[in-house]
């Protein structure tokens, strides 16, 4: 059964699990480092690793962020010594690390913690108003099955607590083309702009229309784990 932490941003419902104030963390699949940035803000020191060539060339030409280094590398390699993390954290990156490299990377997240340090996996879950708008064009179901099945069997077994959270998020799109523009121009996750430029893609995109634009549901799944065995 997952605790249910209600509505809020990423790493609010990271604060609400763990206090990060301190830490030394490092993040796999950055993206193009918001979150990165973020927990440096709220006082950690970040390694924020990224696997696409673009993007981790992008994170390392723009303006320095006090705290935050930036590197390319895949989940499965992280450029970190054994035992010198007080944490790991996924942001919506665990199934994006290809299915056969999934064990691998959470086994090398257990390498580079502390005795005491945490792994925290934050997934999109397979439901919601958004998962079914994007799902016509970008079908995730099975990846991120995958990732649920690769914590239960690789990363359970490494560490010896566990719990497990869900909160909520209401993805916003200005428009239609605003959302077309950011799902076709993600290097590490590029989608023509024609497969996203559908009639049910429409259909389900308008169907969550409000005064404030256009607003969906993503269920987000957490799983946590602390101390390695």
């Amino acid at each position: 059964m997952r605790t249910d932490l209600g509505e809020l941003g990423d790493l609010d419902a990271l604060e609400k699990v763990v206090a990060i104030a301190g830490l030394k963390l490092i993040e796999a699949g950055c993206a193009a480092g918001d979150a990165a940035r973020g927990l440096a803000e709220r006082g950690a020191e970040i390694l924020a690793v990224e696997p696409d060539a673009a993007q981790a060339k992008k994170n390392r030409d723009a303006p320095a962020t006090p705290h935050v280094t930036f590197m390319e590398a895949g989940a499965q390699a992280l450029p970190a010594e054994d035992g010198s993390a007080d944490g790991v954290l996924f942001f919506r990156s665990l199934h994006h690390v290809p299915r056969e490299l999934m064990d691998a990377a959470l086994a090398e997240a257990a390498r580079v913690l502390k005795p005491n340090g945490f792994l925290y996996v934050a997934e999109p879950g397979m439901e919601g108003s958004h998962f079914t708008m994007m799902r016509p064009f970008n079908d995730e179901y099975e990846v991120r099955t995958l990732a649920q099945q690769a914590l239960e069997r690789a990363a359970a077994p490494l560490f010896g607590e566990a719990a497990q959270y869900v909160y909520m998020q209401r993805p916003k799109h200005e428009n239609f083309a605003a959302m077309v523009n950011k799902f076709s121009s993600l290097s590490y996750n590029p989608i023509a702009r024609e497969l996203i430029d559908q009639p049910e893609v429409r259909r389900n995109f308008e169907a969550a229309k409000t005064d404030d634009g256009y607003v969906f549901e993503q269920p987000m799944l957490i799983n946590f784990y602390r101390g390695t065995i």
